[in-house]
């Protein structure tokens, strides 16, 4: 009896402490509500300044969503441009926030085995997207295209292999409509929020910030509070990776490399272990440079 009553208590006590949730926030500024040109992306652009508060607000209003539905550490990712938009002092200050560049694993830097769940918020589709508004895959510069074994992906469907990599599933995208749709294709049936309707590269029916903000907020609850409904995206090695350049000479140079295979003029195949090598991969070819100083 006295042994039924100990396991009893034991019991008692477990269920009564808080669950973890642990929430991985991974934020990037071309699905924004409002985002529709270089005017609002980077710094000494004329309406930079206001929408990075735009952008902190959407990042804010997930961390209130993820809060609500019991998130007991949450990290968030600054994931566009320099990594260093948000306005750190308007998060709560149990908040932990990863800026700048270059880090391991890109925008999903931080990401391991012991987070519960990745929420993207301002996302965008693909370069090789018709409809998306900025439509590009980790560099507009450089970049025509990135895949997986045959695959063409998207930043969302990318950093969603990388966090499926740790068994972590992504619960909940903000952006526009073609990158909603871009990344569920893959992904699955994630919740979201449409911040705008793409009309074109540079243009979208918007929502205000504020009724964006709001939405985020209620369906990052949401999408919290059945976490069990959604599985990670699991791609099993190895993995052949392909990545086209809009200029041919870097394709060139990269051939010179052992077990890298320039396939055509602009595009090289290379075969990875897992997402982590293929991250790490893209990782130096968009971050190295010969002038590179502390």
């Amino acid at each position: 009896m006295r042994t039924l009553l100990l396991i009893l208590s034991a019991a008692a006590v477990l269920s009564a402490q808080p669950r973890k949730l642990k929430v991985l926030i991974s934020v990037d500024m071309e699905g924004i509500a409002g985002v529709v040109s270089g005017d609002q992306l980077g710094p000494g652009n004329f309406e930079y300044e206001r929408f990075r508060q735009f952008m902190t607000q959407e990042a804010v209003a997930a961390v209130n969503g993820a809060r609500a539905a019991g998130a007991t550490e949450i990290v968030v990712g600054d994931s566009h441009g320099n990594g260093e938009n948000l306005l750190i002092e308007k998060f709560p200050p149990d908040v932990k926030l990863i800026r700048s560049w270059p880090r391991r694993l890109g925008m999903m830097g931080g990401i391991d085995a012991t987070f519960d769940a990745v929420v993207f918020i301002g996302y965008h589709s693909s370069t090789s997207n018709l409809t998306g508004v900025r439509a590009h895959t980790f560099s507009s510069a450089r970049l025509t295209g990135v895949s997986v074994n045959g695959v063409t992906q998207s930043e969302g469907s990318w950093n969603a292999a990388i966090a499926g990599h740790f068994n972590v599933p992504v619960v909940f995208i903000s952006g526009d409509d073609a990158a909603i749709a871009e990344v569920r294709a893959l992904v699955g049936p994630l919740e979201s929020v449409e911040t705008k309707k793409a009309l074109g590269f540079h243009s979208a029916i918007s929502l205000t910030p504020d009724a964006a903000a709001e939405l985020i907020r209620t369906k990052t609850a949401s999408a919290l509070g059945r976490l069990k409904s959604f599985r990670p995206l699991q791609i099993g090695g190895p993995i052949t990776l392909e990545i086209a350049f809009k200029h041919y000479r870097v394709a060139e140079v990269l051939a010179y490399l052992r077990g890298v295979d320039r396939f055509s003029p602009h595009a090289i195949r290379y075969q990875c272990r897992d997402m982590l090598e293929a991250s790490d991969f893209l990782q130096f070819l968009t971050h190295f440079s010969l002038n590179l100083e502390p």
